[in-house]
């Protein structure tokens, strides 16, 4: 690379993945193979439009075998198409959707195209608040599209950690909204699906949305329940975290799949064309080609039986961490986990906030988020939480021993923290133990090789 400026900074990004552990729930590594498919000529490509649906049903080699007319706005199709059918083909078979579209640049452009293809202005959504686990684009006051649409919030119980259902109910026959969405971003339990599919079905017209960007790839890999299944409309997910792919989009959906270039009428029915309407010309312009290719390599790894391992590991590890902090004195939201992701307070556990801790572990190494805590009374750049998870570190090989190194570091960064806060030492005190510890830190993630670097 003739950009030493540029190549120097990747260099020094792939020594800091190399030589620290990845705690961010969000957060994980994708295969070479991905990373080569983001670096491939389909850069090159517009491809405004959408391929032919026809013949998805089959193995690859029946997808491949048909070449449908496609609904493009360019010529030159011919590998573009194929490797966009692929995708479709192979999302369709990991969720057990009717449709899946793999354009969406982002989980926020997926949650916004969902909400264009079936709200009009003003309409309502019931979604998660944000201060109790919730995302950004499922109502907060800064984002476009509460601006545009009436965003109703439920909460958390804050005794068991989960959903209140029975506020959600209220709440639904109250206002009657048009979509009641399930999606979380600091949540850690599983939902109810069963009981939010019943709620749903007793109010006209309401489209059920599940948000489930952060568990995509326990659903996929089995670990975790799939909406779809139990009788969601429509699910959206990022491609990179759990599901470790590139980053962008996808939506999923049931429901029957049709022209994109000819307008459906307005049914749950005909979610999928609506939908795909939304995300091009509603929405989005070109297609990213190349994250469309990496995304079908992503989606053909977690076909195979070692991604239902690794799904399979990643809970066994979460289940191992949590119970770990628990009994180093951490207080869990929800007293543990049910995913990948544990969410702790620290103001109840050690008297500190979130963001000492995050900084704390950053000089060892170990890298996690503070994070809002349901009814946190601490301003959002220092709340009362972190949020960690063991997606990127199962990736890595990582097993229960290394958990419990984990939680033992953690303890003892939390006391560190409570000396310096609380009791006034320096934190030139513990220089030197800090320096063991991040030396210590280094020699795990040595032993675990981050994939594709």
């Amino acid at each position: 690379m003739k950009d030493n400026k540029i190549f120097e900074l990747i260099e020094a990004e792939k020594q800091r993945q190399r030589e620290g552990l990845e705690l961010i729930p969000s957060e994980n590594y994708v295969s070479r193979e991905v990373l080569e498919a983001m670096g491939s000529v389909f850069t090159n490509k517009y491809s405004e439009g959408y391929p032919g649906f026809e013949d998805l049903d089959g193995s690859d080699d029946d997808v491949l075998a048909s070449e449908p007319a496609n609904h493009r706005y360019y010529g030159g199709q011919q590998n573009t198409d194929k490797i966009e059918r692929l995708a479709i083909a192979r999302a369709r078979r990991l969720f057990h959707a009717d449709h899946a579209n793999v354009q969406p640049h982002s989980g926020a452009q997926a949650n916004n195209a969902v909400y264009n293809a079936w709200l009009e202005p003003g309409d309502t959504v019931l979604g998660m608040n944000l201060g109790h686990g919730g995302h950004l684009t499922h109502g907060s006051p800064v984002t476009l599209s509460a601006k545009i649409y009436n965003f109703i919030a439920y909460g958390t119980n804050p005794e068991t950690g989960d959903i209140d259902y029975d506020e959600l109910e209220r709440l639904a026959k109250e206002h009657k909204p048009k979509i009641i969405l399930i999606g979380y971003s600091a949540f850690a339990k599983i939902p109810d699906f069963e009981r939010v599919v019943k709620i749903g079905k007793e109010i006209p017209d309401c489209l059920l949305m599940a948000d489930m960007a952060h568990v995509a790839g326990l659903i996929a890999g089995g670990a975790h329940p799939n909406p779809l299944d139990y009788g969601f409309h429509v699910m959206t997910t990022t491609t990179h975290k759990t599901l470790r792919g590139p980053r962008g989009g996808l939506i999923l959906s049931r429901g029957k799949v049709s022209n994109p270039l000819k307008k459906p009428e307005h049914t749950l029915e005909n979610i999928p064309t609506l939908i795909d309407r939304s995300v091009f010309p509603g929405t989005q312009g070109g297609p990213l080609m190349h994250i469309i290719a990496a995304k079908a390599v992503a989606f053909y790894e977690a076909e195979q039986v070692s991604f239902q391992n690794y799904a399979r590991d990643l809970m066994d590890n979460a289940k191992t961490l949590a119970d770990e902090l628990i009994s180093h004195g951490f207080k869990l939201i929800g007293g543990g986990t049910e995913n990948h992701l544990m969410l702790v307070d620290m103001m109840a556990s050690f008297g500190v906030d979130g963001k000492i801790m995050e900084e704390m572990m950053d000089k060892v190494g170990l890298t996690l988020n503070a994070n809002a805590i349901p009814n946190d009374t601490l301003p959002p750049f220092k709340p009362s939480g972190i949020r960690l998870g063991t997606a990127a570190i199962t990736t890595r090989g990582m097993k229960r021993q290394e958990m419990k190194k984990i939680a033992n570091w953690m303890r003892r960064l939390a006391e560190i923290c409570v000396e310096i806060e609380k009791n006034g030492k320096s934190e030139d005190a513990f220089k030197k133990e800090l320096a063991t510890m991040r030396e210590e830190v280094r020699e795990i993630a040595e032993i675990f090789p981050v994939p594709g670097i």
